[in-house]
């Protein structure tokens, strides 16, 4: 069983910045992705970033390219998120999950089999 551990939320205020982390406990692989996504009441499960392990590939949400980046740390077995610049509108539980080889941007969200239990950031106008 894959157990994915996210850390990192919190809150601050608009302008600021957080780490998310996401350590797996099988490590990270390649031709696996990695993804962060973000669930709010008012606006569902979204997808916020996702990256290709091995390949490089990501893919942003257009309200977050510019802020956000994406990366993975083999050794660490952790994918991180970084966020900049951030807005009130940012404010959601942020969760990572893991699809088994390749995603692209319109992956259905059921490719990603499993996903942490979420880390709350709240941003502060």
């Amino acid at each position: 069983q894959v157990h994915l551990m996210e850390s990192g939320g919190g809150s601050v205020q608009a302008g600021g910045s957080l780490r998310l982390s996401c350590e797996a406990s099988d490590g990270i692989h390649a031709n696996n992705c990695m993804g962060w996504f973000r669930q709010t009441p008012e606006k569902g499960r979204e997808r916020v970033a996702t990256i290709y392990i091995g390949g490089g590939n990501t893919f942003y949400a257009d309200s977050v390219k510019g802020r956000f980046t994406i990366a993975e740390d083999d050794a660490d077995n952790t994918v991180y998120l970084q966020m900049n610049d951030l807005k009130p509108e940012d404010t959601a539980m942020y969760y990572c999950a893991k699809a088994m080889g390749w995603c692209s941007p319109v992956s259905p969200l059921e490719k990603f089999v499993y996903w942490g239990q979420g880390t709350q950031v709240t941003v502060d106008s």
